[in-house]
């Protein structure tokens, strides 16, 4: 790809960390760059957009000019869809599914094993029809009724939540325990936990029947990652056999 004088000057002008903030990205102090908060392979200084990618030999890829005339959900696109990549990779290298959120494009685009979709998105029979019978589909809910509509349009799987108070999502409702177990107790197919969970709380789920749990602030709020995760399994083991 070639770009003209005039491309590379207007490139050169772009102040990268006061656009990312103007369209409401964090980013954090790193040394003499920026770390961008919703990705942290990536850095920022001045107009330079630096991906640190273990795909390309963790050295930092300018990003300016391939990103040139794109919109901000365009360039977001590209990103979240090269992350996801890397991810599916890493996963499938260690025999780990894959479940993106939401997006259904890039769940074909990088190949993953799974994609959950919420009430408020496509149906799973619609998300079907885009992603094919080979990867597994998962759905959002929140009552009996929800969940056994979910099952027949073809959800392979069910998240149900929130569970606890959690500053992931601050637009759920916390479901009593009993409604996840009265969900459990009414399908076939596999169910998850999410909302607020850690290992604090965790064990509060078991007797519900429910197959494992989904976290987030549990794990990338801990200090030693790999280390909590070891012990955040070892505690989800023990509450699916309660």
């Amino acid at each position: 790809m070639s770009y003209t004088q005039e491309q590379i000057d207007r490139a050169n002008q772009v102040n990268l960390e006061q656009f990312l903030r103007s369209q409401g990205e964090e980013l954090i102090k790193s040394g003499r760059e920026y770390r961008w908060k919703n990705h942290d392979s990536l850095t920022v200084k001045g107009n330079k957009w630096f991906r640190h990618s273990q795909s390309k030999g963790g050295y930092p890829i300018d990003f300016v000019m391939e990103f040139y005339n794109k919109t901000f959900p365009e360039a977001m696109q590209m990103l979240i869809g090269e992350e996801a990549i890397e991810i599916a990779a890493l996963c499938k290298q260690y025999d780990v599914p894959f479940f993106i959120n939401d997006n259904v494009e890039i769940a074909i685009k990088c190949k993953a094993d799974g994609i959950h979709v919420g009430q408020e998105d496509m149906v799973a029979t619609q998300v079907r029809q885009k992603v094919g019978e080979d990867m597994m589909i998962g759905v959002s809910v929140h009552s009996v009724e929800e969940a056994l509509e979910a099952v027949k349009n073809g959800a392979d799987c069910l998240g149900v939540g929130a569970m606890f108070s959690t500053s992931t999502k601050t637009d759920v409702d916390v479901l009593p325990k009993e409604i996840l177990k009265d969900i459990c107790e009414a399908v076939d197919v596999p169910v998850v936990a999410i909302g607020g969970i850690g290992k604090g709380n965790m064990l509060e789920l078991s007797g519900t029947k429910v197959d494992g749990v989904a976290l987030v602030s549990a794990i990338f709020a801990a200090e030693d990652i790999e280390s909590e995760c070891r012990l955040l399994r070892k505690l989800s083991e023990e509450m699916v056999r309660a």
